[in-house]
């Protein structure tokens, strides 16, 4: 007789993909992103001239990319925690009914 030893749940949520090695796809993706953004900002070191209503200020462009994406993340995780809050109140509606 073989005992099956249970798998460990998933606690990266359901829509989690996991390669052989147990790292998720999320985490794999997030990687070649952040690989990919260095990569940029490393090739692209010139100054820009950001113009902005009446404001004008030169930077270099890396800073700008990375002010950037961190804004994008800002944005991108706030959206997620909204959709999670609707989810969660549409839930404990469906459950008073």
């Amino acid at each position: 007789m073989v005992q099956q030893v249970p798998s460990a749940p998933n606690t990266s949520g359901p829509d989690a993909v996991r390669t052989s090695a147990g790292v998720s796809s999320g985490l794999l993706a997030t990687l070649a992103g952040g690989g990919l953004l260095v990569v940029f900002m490393v090739q692209n070191r010139d100054d820009v001239t950001l113009q902005f209503l009446f404001w004008g200020f030169t930077v270099p462009l890396w800073l700008f990319t990375i002010v950037v994406a961190v804004l994008g993340s800002i944005v991108w995780i706030g959206l997620g925690i909204l959709r999670r809050h609707r989810r969660r109140k549409a839930r404990r509606e469906a459950r008073r009914d």
